[in-house]
């Protein structure tokens, strides 16, 4: 394409940017397609500065010489996270419809935070929303944004729950805020409940790892400053998913608000064949799941929502002169979450649901379950390897035992060197486990297990 096959002139200061666009489009299209592995292929800074060269300089090194530093040295210097076999932390694999789709979002340019600039954008988004709503069983008129990953969803939330219990109970306790969760809950809970001021109070985990009503009574008891419990629907370490029903009672009981972290697991719930697991949650007042984990959406993608988003709206709604014009009856997504400008990052998720439909999203998730159940079946049934807890969701842990940690991480070393799984060690009940983690759908059980026949 040129400038005159546009139709636009060049820019009195950039230039004809037409021949740049499209490299980075023919160069887009073809990473779509191009076979990726687990390498893990992080270089030092240093190394990426002799590799690199100067970039960004006074007079520009060019768009076609920028893509060539991005192709041949920055590119190959990140991790593949939609690889089948990276199985290491929470990886991605995002549908190709949502990767092209990220593209066309950001060719749009759309400003996501208010209805009278992204209406359109908005309503798409909604309707994503909207699905997931109904998976939790709540009433039509939840609903809430999407935000940029499990941080700042967990944090919004509490911030609604903080402010609203502030309303509730006459401001703020003496002896200030209080946040119960268990050791599984994610490390954001902490940094959240750092920002807000608040304790974090320790509710004991039961012998199978999770958060339960008995337990959580007795700390509510004895720590009426409790504003929020956070509930894990699906542990980023081990999968567990707490007994929701229990929890949400004892909630109810103290006029506690409860959220749940469903930022990995979450995607379950459009799983039949553990959706009873997740029973509960339809009572809970906050939700998030990232669509970016395993909802086969690009980074960065987080559904937050609310049982009553009115409750976010009047916390998180802002308000300054240059302001006064917004219209504070339509659906602002600025409003029920930490941000004023947005883009619309909900859009390449909607684009795929809309493509592919749910059923093959229900699909695609169980086929992650069913792998990681016949994974988790050749473990246990294997004679060098152990495994350490049955599978509630879509991770594995488990052990070769004799090994020691030296050797686990060697091992995981050599195969993420020579691209064959990323595979790293964690931490179970004080000891060094390795840990696999299922999302994408194309992953193959039996390479999987043949690879695991290296751990003799």
């Amino acid at each position: 394409m040129t400038s005159d096959d546009s139709g636009a002139e060049p820019h009195s200061i950039w230039g004809d940017e037409s021949a740049i666009v499209q490299l980075a489009v023919d160069w887009s299209a073809q990473r779509v397609v191009r076979h990726t592995d687990p390498l893990s292929t992080a270089r030092s800074a240093a190394e990426l500065s002799r590799a690199a060269g100067a970039t960004v300089t006074a007079e520009g090194i060019g768009g076609k010489a920028a893509l060539r530093v991005f192709n041949e040295v920055l590119e190959p210097a990140t991790r593949s996270q939609d690889d089948p076999y990276n199985l290491a932390y929470i990886p991605s694999a995002p549908t190709r419809a949502a990767v092209v789709f990220d593209f066309v979002t950001s060719a749009a340019n759309i400003f996501g935070g208010m209805w009278e600039a992204g209406a359109g954008a908005i309503y798409a988004e909604n309707e994503a929303l909207a699905w997931i709503v109904g998976l939790l069983g709540w009433p039509e008129t939840a609903g809430g944004c999407f935000v940029s990953g499990g941080t700042s969803g967990n944090l919004s939330a509490l911030m609604t729950a903080r402010e609203t219990a502030k309303g509730q109970r006459g401001g703020r306790p003496v002896s200030g805020w209080q946040v119960a969760c268990t050791s599984n809950a994610h490390s954001s809970i902490h940094s959240a409940a750092k920002a807000l001021d608040a304790e974090i109070v320790d509710v004991p985990i039961d012998a199978r790892g999770h958060l339960t009503g008995r337990a959580l009574r007795e700390v509510l008891h004895s720590h009426p400053d409790v504003f929020a419990v956070v509930a894990s629907a699906g542990t980023t370490n081990e999968g567990l998913i707490d007994d929701l029903a229990d929890v949400a009672s004892v909630c109810r009981e103290f006029g506690v608000w409860l959220h749940v972290d469903g930022a990995y697991g979450g995607a379950g719930l459009a799983a039949p064949s553990v959706r009873s697991l997740f029973a509960g949650i339809e009572l809970a007042d906050s939700f998030i799941v990232d669509p970016h984990k395993w909802l086969f959406a690009p980074y960065d993608c987080c559904a937050l929502l609310y049982r009553e988003p009115e409750l976010a709206r009047a916390v998180h709604a802002q308000h300054a002169s240059y302001l006064d014009h917004v219209d504070r009856e339509s659906w602002n997504p600025s409003e029920l979450a930490i941000h004023l400008s947005r883009r619309a990052r909900g859009l390449p998720f909607w684009f795929s649901l809309a493509t592919h439909g749910t059923d093959k999203y229900r699909r695609a998730v169980e086929l992650s379950l069913a792998t990681a159940r016949t994974v988790a079946d050749a473990i246990r049934d294997s004679s060098h390897l152990r495994l350490m807890c049955e599978p509630e969701l879509s991770i594995v842990l488990f052990d070769r035992p004799g090994w020691s940690d030296g050797q686990y991480e060697a091992w995981s070393k050599e195969q993420a060197a020579n691209g064959v799984i990323l595979c790293v060690p964690t931490w179970w009940h004080g000891q060094t486990v390795l840990r696999l983690a299922f999302v994408n759908p194309a992953t193959d059980a039996a390479r999987v297990i043949e690879i695991l026949d290296t751990l003799r």
